[in-house]
């Protein structure tokens, strides 16, 4: 139920590149978010977190922060590829910050779907 299997993720450079030609762009404050929608049917993830917002050690928990959403909240991205990019201070947020954005950007990603 919670799990985060290789057909949830973007894995691919060709589909993040896809994915940001063609994408709505969503601004929070510490996000920025591409949704598209998905052409495989299912909604899959992507985390990008640069080395301009940490050390390996908060890049790794900002992602893993982002996958703990993705995974309780997969039904708000069924037919949508997102890519989530974490700007600086993102760090500073902890999991209930990070719902609370990302569940806004959810409510207006639900416009965008198909």
């Amino acid at each position: 139920m919670f799990s985060f299997p290789k057909e949830y993720r973007l894995l691919r450079r060709a589909d993040f590149l896809l994915l940001s030609a063609v994408a709505h762009k969503l601004h929070t404050p510490s996000f920025l978010i591409l949704a598209a929608p998905s052409a495989h049917g299912k909604g899959r993830i992507g985390i990008t977190v640069s080395r301009k917002v940490g050390t390996a050690v908060v890049r790794n928990r900002i992602k893993r922060l982002v996958r703990e959403y993705y995974r309780h909240h997969k039904g708000c991205f069924v037919s949508l590829d997102v890519n989530v990019i974490a700007r600086r201070g993102a760090e500073k947020l902890d999991f209930r910050l990070v719902c609370q954005e990302l569940d806004r950007a959810a409510e207006r990603l639900a416009g965008i779907r198909c």
